[in-house]
């Protein structure tokens, strides 16, 4: 009886064999894929967030651009955005704008960074200036335009104590304030702690070591931050000096509640197209000023992701 058994056996098919062989691990497999699958779960609703307040409205932007009123392609509204002195000048300001407050940022910012690296790791200053820094990075809009104005505006407490004290001088005369070098002085006070939160991992990460290497070598100081330090923390100052570039490029809120009456800037700009009650395809018009905006963003965006790939080697 087992012989025959044994041969009936022998007659099924391998695959029916292989089938009823492994069929419970193969389950317990698919289990266990499931439950390493399990983590990846609270990615959701951050890509849901990006999907919604990111990737759908650069969308809308695009396409939008290209449409007007009745819904018909036209290239009018974006053929404007490049020919026109007025929103050439925009951009021009824009990019001056973000130019001169990324390095200011990056250079006071980069000193603070090294300050606080070198300090003691649990000393106040450290505990004080990176609790300070997280709030004032994100100390923008209407509260910021607030202080400065409430500082240094027409009424300011500075204006009228320069005013009172020292005639007519540069701090009794608050017209500075809003124009374009007024955005550059508000917008450098949040780029500063915004470099410091960025750069400092990069600093942190100069090893010991090679300073050590270098002295025992009878290499000078300039000599390790020429073949050394510099180097190693180039991409990543410049890589923190692009994402300046972007923060004060897209800024608006802070603007918007300093300068009431012109559009000097492209934010400024898009909020008086859509705004706009008289002007025909404003909204179209508002979306191709954006679109400009995400082109210009976009190429910075890709360098800054080709340098943290280079900065990632040596952090490894």
């Amino acid at each position: 009886m087992q012989i025959g058994q044994q041969q009936s056996a022998a007659k099924k098919p391998l695959t029916q064999i292989h089938t009823l062989e492994t069929g419970p691990s193969t389950r317990g497999a698919g289990l266990r894929r499931a439950l390493r699958g399990l983590p990846y779960l609270g990615v959701v609703p951050f890509l849901a967030l990006v999907g919604v307040f990111f990737l759908w409205p650069t969308y809308i932007v695009i396409t939008q651009a290209f449409v007007d009123d009745q819904g018909a392609f036209t290239m009018e509204y974006v053929t404007t955005v490049a020919t026109s002195e007025v929103n050439l000048n925009a951009f021009r300001n824009s990019i001056q704008v973000s130019v001169i407050t990324a390095l200011l940022g990056g250079i006071f910012g980069g000193l603070l960074s090294w300050a606080v690296a070198n300090s003691r790791r649990h000393g106040m200053f450290r505990r004080a200036t990176m609790a300070a820094s997280g709030v004032f990075a994100q100390f923008g809009g209407v509260m910021l335009a607030f202080a400065f104005l409430a500082t240094f505006g027409f009424n300011g407490l500075v204006t009228l104590f320069f005013s009172e004290n020292f005639g007519d001088s540069f701090l009794s005369n608050p017209t500075w304030l809003y124009g374009i070098w007024g955005l550059c002085v508000v917008y450098t006070f949040f780029q500063i702690p915004l470099m410091l939160i960025v750069f400092l991992p990069a600093v942190e990460g100069l090893r010991g070591e090679w300073r050590e290497a270098n002295d025992s070598l009878g290499g000078s100081t300039l000599r390790y931050w020429r073949h050394v330090g510099g180097p190693v923390l180039l991409p990543s100052f410049m890589g923190a000096i692009l994402l300046l570039f972007a923060n004060a490029f897209s800024s608006y809120a802070t603007a918007a509640a300093l300068i009431s009456q012109g559009s000097p800037i492209v934010p400024l700009q898009i909020r008086g197209a859509i705004g706009s009650e008289v002007a025909l395809g404003g909204a179209a018009f508002g979306k191709a000023l954006a679109l400009g905006m995400v082109i210009v963003v976009s190429v910075v965006m890709l360098g800054y992701v080709f340098l943290q790939r280079r900065v990632s080697r040596w952090e490894q």
